[in-house]
């Protein structure tokens, strides 16, 4: 019998540990699972962080903070998640690391729970095709960073359940998102329409223009929140890379190619915020 408080997170790393403070602010009891534990202990460093960062600013107190850590809990045994009435998976964006995973809980979990991938690219079919339960496999697509961003897209793939597809939409209310379906398609709704946007911003670069004037144009000439570099180095440019090389595989479509620029930034290891150092330098 699954427990309907607990969710289990695949994947201790920026996206899973920040999936994992969304659910456990919603009140859910949370599992953080990782293949080892220097991960997992990283993962509940990041939780601790965004936590602290939270009381600093007013947004919780002291007692909220403890009472949401004494929510989460960690393990690197995927048996751990066995009751979980959903499971998240946010391991790294490789689909035979992902199919690996999916096999595995499968094998190992309640055959209620619901197995969800926060996958950017991936058939949602193609990943619920090497379970037991494809009915019960849903697409769950978080942004970075998770706790803050409002978005949620829901994939359902082509034999997800309109009962499952229900409960996660559903779900994603609970945990205070705003939820869009999307179809089962490589990059969904917002990388289906934000890709392009970064070939042509990366172009405009290549052919002499300053990362700073394309993202002032947009930021006050389409009122978008962050211009297309800063976010494009806040993703991370080998993510963003590895997002476009998937859909343009997918599609086939010359829009998705990856700018050659882009290409030559990532072979350089100038991967954005992380690395400090992509479009910008920081």
């Amino acid at each position: 019998m699954v427990n309907e408080q607990k969710v289990s997170i695949v994947g201790a790393g920026q996206m899973g540990s920040g999936i994992a403070i969304t659910f456990a602010l919603a009140g859910y009891s949370v599992l953080v699972l990782d293949i080892k534990d220097e991960f997992v202990k990283s993962g509940l460093k990041k939780i601790e962080d965004f936590l602290e960062r939270s009381v600093k600013k007013e947004k919780i107190t002291t007692k909220e903070k403890q009472a949401i850590l004494g929510r989460v809990s960690t393990s690197t045994s995927m048996k751990e998640a066995a009751d979980s009435f959903l499971v998240v998976e946010a391991a790294t964006e490789n689909l035979e690391i992902k199919l690996t995973i999916f096999k595995e809980l499968d094998e190992l979990c309640d055959s209620e729970t619901i197995l969800a991938s926060n996958t950017s690219t991936y058939s949602i079919a193609k990943i619920a095709s090497v379970t037991n339960r494809p009915e019960k496999v849903i697409g769950m697509h978080f942004f970075i960073p998770a706790p803050v961003m409002k978005l949620v897209e829901v994939i359902p793939g082509i034999k997800t359940s309109s009962g499952t597809t229900k409960k996660v939409v559903e779900i994603g209310g609970k945990i205070g998102k705003k939820v869009a379906v999307a179809p089962d398609s490589s990059g969904f709704i917002v990388n289906r329409l934000l890709v392009p946007m970064w070939n042509e911003a990366a172009n405009l670069v290549a052919e002499g223009t300053k990362p700073e004037d394309i993202d002032i144009a947009m930021k006050n000439g389409a009122n978008l929140p962050m211009g297309p570099l800063e976010l494009a180095d806040f993703a991370g440019l080998d993510t963003t890379l590895s997002v476009m090389e998937e859909m343009y595989a997918y599609f086939g479509d010359p829009k998705f190619r990856p700018s050659p620029l882009l290409r030559k930034m990532v072979d350089a290891g100038l991967y954005g915020r992380k690395t400090g150092e992509g479009f910008y330098k920081y």
